[in-house]
């Protein structure tokens, strides 16, 4: 079996432009198969309900993949979370693709990528300087909040009718059963 040929940054920018998620990993190219359609339903409903608090207080953007956010432009490693946010101070991290950390970035669990997110990618977050991940697990109804600011792991799981808190966004309205209705 052939091993596959490694491809830097500026060759990955160069690959067309497409709605499927690819990711650099190091530099091989990662292409997971698309999201099933509840994934997608609850990366739309989050988004939905994100954007306008947002917007109103003027925080920031919220963007939903695929979008590349790259975290390391010399190791060659770019990743598409489902959803990211920056806030207005950080703008200027963002170009034609993000070039650094988010502030938020936001997952979506399924059965293909749960642990990949839960462990590796959340790693990746946690050591390039994103300060609050959620993993959002559609199957158990529930969203974690990782503060990866400080040091330990400080996760709060929220669920039913929790009101999610983010050290990142403040005081939101969300409510986690509003995102899987």
């Amino acid at each position: 079996m052939a091993k596959a040929r490694r491809v830097s940054t500026d060759e990955y920018f160069q690959y067309p432009e497409t709605t499927r998620r690819m990711e650099l990993v190091y530099g091989a190219v990662r292409e997971p198969p698309a999201p099933r359609w509840g994934h997608q339903t609850v990366v739309t409903r989050l988004t939905a309900l994100l954007e306008p608090h947002v917007r109103d207080r003027d925080l920031g953007r919220v963007c939903v993949s695929p979008v590349d956010v790259v975290l390391d432009l010399e190791r060659a490693l770019v990743v598409q979370p489902d959803i990211v946010f920056i806030s207005a101070e950080r703008m200027s991290i963002v170009r034609e693709r993000v070039f650094g950390a988010p502030d938020l970035t936001i997952e979506v669990l399924s059965l293909g990528t749960g642990l990949h997110d839960r462990t590796i990618k959340l790693d990746w977050y946690r050591t390039y300087g994103v300060r609050e991940s959620w993993l959002v697990d559609a199957s158990r109804r529930q969203v974690d909040v990782i503060d990866l600011a400080t040091r330990g792991e400080p996760r709060s799981t929220f669920e039913k009718d929790d009101r999610i808190r983010s050290t990142v966004l403040g005081d939101l309205p969300i409510i986690v059963s509003s995102i899987f209705e």
